[in-house]
């Protein structure tokens, strides 16, 4: 779980070099998706189910924002991971400058632009009958942190792109905690309910971003930020675009999905139909974690080697990463398939004073999670190649295939099965639309990451 210097993502094997890149990273990313899945715990327990249904309306809004961070994160750090490899530090300094002022200038405009639609927004993404009032107490004041956690999860990027997976860890960690921390003395001691749970996530962002900063303004970056790298470079901001235009498409498409499910699912059966897939949403971010693990550390070591013209490193690097990922998803499917109930069980309040019309919202919930949980992730054992074959074209600068691949699965094939398959098959028609768009993605993918490798792979080099 050591960190390792840039130069060292071209010399190590590439399994051990993987291990310690995707360990901390899934480190990383469990506790922050144990963050979401407990903080659901504890507001379905303290709260209600429908604050669990209230939140899910939330995140798409919030989470896009905080995705454009993301996108600009991930974006700049594949010019750092090549520019390193090429033996150009100027570059990956300059693109770290770039990226700041582009974080804070487009996510603080968004959140602004957020907080003034509040009305519009939150019913459109399914905020309706029960479900409004709190939404939006929760809404307005997480939005308030966003632009700190868009500044997060754009640092955490560069900080691995750097080949310190250690310190991206626990940047991750550290929102997380704080967030549970402040959950309990918000929530549970001072009783401020759904007030109590926005600022836990706000204040979780703001202590993220605290430790970022200290981290580039400390010894622990080699990159030693300028004045004058804070200048916009026209080619540097439209190399960051385009490639973080795969992540803020995913992003973007993934808010579209909630905003359709939300509507269509309370169509079905109101906010406790919404409150079923609050839970599933919070399962797909924490299931998959050690997945997202491995695709995270196999992003700097295909960027590094391929601008270092090391292909053979690059090939054995798609190779294991699609292996060890794929060894972790099958293991997330055996534990989805055999314990829906006992899961959805986790969320839901088993207090003796619950009124009536909660014990009846308790009891369809756990009625309808297990067929939509085993449907939803039916077809995880496969998704490492899509995951891993996406994340490599972007790595490697490539951004129309690692556009086109990304939306794939969402875009081209979720949405329009979500729109149609409900219209023959009701209910379960949206919850077959997941395995169904899971399977078509990663054959599309399969394909184009065959004949990249055929193609440009099969260089020597490394």
């Amino acid at each position: 779980m050591a960190n390792v210097s840039a130069e060292q993502l071209g010399a190590e094997p590439i399994g051990k070099l993987l291990v310690k890149q995707a360990v901390p990273a899934s480190i990383g990313i469990l506790v922050m998706s144990l963050n979401v899945l407990v903080d659901s715990i504890f507001v379905g327990n303290w709260i209600g189910a429908i604050a669990i249904a209230a939140i899910n309306v939330v995140l798409p809004v919030s989470f896009f924002i905080g995705a454009l961070g993301m996108a600009i994160g991930i974006g700049g750090s594949s010019i750092i991971s090549r520019a390193l490899g090429a033996g150009d530090p100027a570059k990956a300094t300059k693109t770290f400058g770039n990226q700041i002022v582009l974080t804070f200038l487009i996510t603080i405009t968004m959140a602004i632009l957020g907080i003034g639609y509040v009305d519009r927004l939150i019913p459109a993404f399914g905020g309706k009958g029960a479900i409004f009032e709190l939404a939006k107490t929760y809404y307005i004041i997480v939005l308030y942190g966003v632009p700190f956690l868009a500044f997060s999860m754009m640092g955490n990027n560069v900080i691995r792109a750097e080949g310190k997976p250690k310190f991206a860890m626990i940047a991750m960690i550290i929102p997380s905690v704080s967030n549970l921390v402040l959950d309990y003395v918000f929530i549970y001691l001072l009783d401020w309910g759904m007030q109590g749970a926005a600022w836990a996530t706000t204040g979780g962002y703001i202590f993220s971003f605290s430790y970022i900063v200290y981290f580039f303004s400390s010894k622990g970056s080699e990159l030693k930020l300028k004045l004058h790298s804070l200048q916009p470079d026209l080619p540097i901001i439209k190399e960051i675009g385009a490639l973080g235009a795969v992540t803020l498409a995913r992003q973007a498409t993934t808010s579209v999905v909630y905003l359709l499910m939300n509507n269509i699912l309370f169509g079905f059966g109101g906010e406790s139909l919404v409150a079923v897939y609050g839970i599933v949403g919070r399962m797909q971010m924490f299931a998959l974690f050690p997945v997202f693990g491995v695709t995270q550390g196999f992003l700097p070591i295909a960027g590094f080697n391929y601008g270092a013209k090391k292909y053979q490193r690059v090939r054995k690097s798609i190779a294991i990463a699609i292996k060890y990922a794929s060894l972790m998803a099958a293991l997330v499917f055996i534990g989805l398939m055999v314990f829906p109930q006992e899961i959805a069980s986790l969320f839901l309040s088993d207090r003796p004073d619950q009124s009536a019309a909660d014990l009846e919202i308790n009891a369809f919930v756990l009625g309808h999670i297990p067929l939509a949980m085993r449907l939803v992730f039916a077809a995880t054992p496969i998704i490492a190649l899509q995951l891993i074959g996406s994340a490599y074209f972007q790595a490697i600068g490539k951004a129309l295939p690692a556009f086109l691949l990304t939306l794939s699965r969402q875009g081209f094939f979720f949405i329009p099965l979500i729109l149609i398959l409900p219209n023959y098959f009701d209910e379960l028609g949206v919850w077959l639309a997941f395995p169904i768009a899971d399977v078509l993605a990663t054959i599309v993918t399969g394909i184009y990451l065959w004949r990249e490798v055929r193609a440009t792979l099969a260089k020597g080099g490394g």
